[in-house]
């Protein structure tokens, strides 16, 4: 079957310029709400994927997302929220980006287009068999990528990959690859809408999924989760409220002075 980039395709829409601010948003909402189902399509390899990367993390090994643009940051992004949410080490999963800490916020002109750079850029992390790499592109043809993902397997890491175009180089570069069909875009070419929004849903399965397996997460709450703040301190309280039955003050108190829910619902036990 011949490799058709369907994201590169037209938009069903036409004339966008003379569309109402009304119509604009309409007709986006409804091209986002193709989304879901596209990933929900993509579950069973979805779960392939991270059913073989639970016991890789569970003897050490670590997670990295390999992007470029839109993708490579919404790598970074998932993977940075992590240690607040979740607790975890901020070397369970890194996000690698074409470009480096400057292409977070700035175009790097032809930094995706090298092929060897991408592995060239995961080397600074040591990787081993135990880690895990997952390249991102909407296109499935950044060169960038699918060189990480290449050469990864080639030197026997786990291998996975986020598309939005079955078939593609990266499909078939990786060893379990997820496709998120979502069609093309609402402005032609723009893979920052459908395709992003997929990612990133795609992305939160993946390592929402793994922290809970990870054992970060009991019965439903974060209660690893980092008190960076006041609002987490806030939630932490109210869950120590909710599983011991203390007074808000008190569980405000042995919550700072542990520094943890799950550290004061362990000296429960």
């Amino acid at each position: 079957m011949s490799f058709v980039k369907i994201t590169e395709q037209s938009s069903r829409y036409n004339h966008l310029e003379k569309m109402s601010v009304a119509e604009l948003l309409q007709h986006i909402n409804d091209e986002d709400a193709l989304v879901a189902e596209a990933v929900h399509k993509a579950i069973p390899q979805i779960e392939s994927l991270v059913e073989a990367i639970e016991p890789r993390m569970k003897q050490g090994g670590r997670l990295f997302y390999v992007g470029a643009g839109t993708s490579g940051r919404l790598g970074v992004l998932d993977a940075s929220e992590l240690p607040p949410t979740f607790g975890a080490p901020d070397t369970w999963v890194i996000g690698i980006i074409a470009g480096g800490e400057r292409a977070l916020r700035h175009a790097v002109e032809k930094a995706e287009d090298i092929t060897e750079k991408g592995w060239e850029d995961l080397q600074i992390y040591h990787p081993t068999t135990d880690d895990t790499v997952i390249g991102i592109a909407a296109s499935g043809t950044t060169p960038y990528v699918i060189g990480a993902v290449r050469e990864a397997r080639k030197h026997g890491l786990l291998t996975g990959c986020i598309t939005s175009n079955p078939h593609s180089p990266l499909t078939e570069a990786a060893e379990f690859p997820i496709e998120t069909i979502v069609g093309p875009e609402f402005v032609t070419g723009s893979s920052r809408m459908k395709s992003g929004t997929a990612q990133k849903m795609v992305l939160n399965m993946i390592s929402t999924t793994l922290m809970i397996r990870m054992g970060r997460v009991k019965g439903n709450r974060m209660v690893k989760m980092q008190l960076t703040n006041a609002k987490l301190v806030d939630r932490g309280t109210r869950m120590l409220q909710d599983s011991l039955g203390l007074s808000y003050e008190e569980a405000q108190q042995r919550l700072l002075d542990a520094g943890s829910v799950d550290k004061v619902l362990s000296e429960e036990k």
